[in-house]
């Protein structure tokens, strides 16, 4: 299959927070743009550990509708093979999505791995895109003049307001809003737990589990453009 038909998602490998909390990826940030996606483009999985992503046991709690994604025959397959990012080219692939979930906070900002894929995606022209804690494995992605991809462009992620309301400030090493802001990103925000998403160019974001439909849609429409 041509790389204009496939997508990459890639997935934390942190089960762990910085208190020791259980943490992974978030569920609905997955299922809700594959099931908009994957009718359209091959969909590969991918994680800093490669196969079997951990899930955040939370997110299953509380989005008990999107256990279908886990029961999914063709997914768990997905998930039991997912590549390794060093075994990943951006060649391959038409657009990039990161799920989210607190534990792309913690391994994903400084995998060299992720911060060179995530670039040569975007210096290539292909589309980048994150959800929630998932624009947190773009923070160090550069352009090809150097500078960071938020550097002028709007962007929004999980809120600083919305980190303070789950209680989970000191579990991550910092906060994707304020470091956005810190690249010279314009962050933009809806209400907490409202959906949001941002279209930038090629640059596409999302900014909490409400948006994860929002943004699966946003990138089948840039993508079908």
């Amino acid at each position: 299959m041509s790389s204009t038909r496939k997508v990459l998602f890639v997935f934390t490998s942190t089960n762990q927070t910085l208190t020791g909390k259980d943490t992974g990826w978030y569920l609905p940030e997955a299922a809700h743009p594959y099931y908009v996606l994957s009718p359209h483009f091959d969909v590969d999985f991918a994680a800093p550990k490669g196969p079997n992503p951990p899930v955040d046991p939370a997110s299953t709690e509380l989005f008990k509708d999107d256990l279908r994604f886990l029961d999914d025959q063709t997914v768990m397959s997905k998930l039991a093979n997912a590549k390794k990012l060093s075994d990943v080219e951006a060649d391959d692939y038409a657009a990039i999505f990161y799920v989210g979930g607190h534990g792309p906070v913690i391994d994903l900002p400084v995998d060299p791995i992720n911060v060179k894929l995530a670039s040569d995606f975007y210096r290539a022209g292909k589309v980048v895109t994150a959800v929630c804690h998932g624009p947190a494995a773009l923070v160090n992605v550069t352009d090809a003049s150097g500078k960071s991809i938020f550097t002028g462009r709007h962007a929004t992620a999980f809120s600083n307001a919305e980190e303070e309301q789950v209680g989970k400030v000191k579990d991550v090493p910092f906060l994707v809003e304020d470091r956005i802001k810190s690249l010279g990103g314009i962050y933009e925000a809806a209400e907490p737990w409202q959906a949001k998403v941002v279209v930038s160019g090629d640059l596409i974001t999302g900014q909490n589990p409400a948006s994860a439909q929002g943004i699966g849609d946003a990138i089948l429409k840039n993508l079908q453009e």
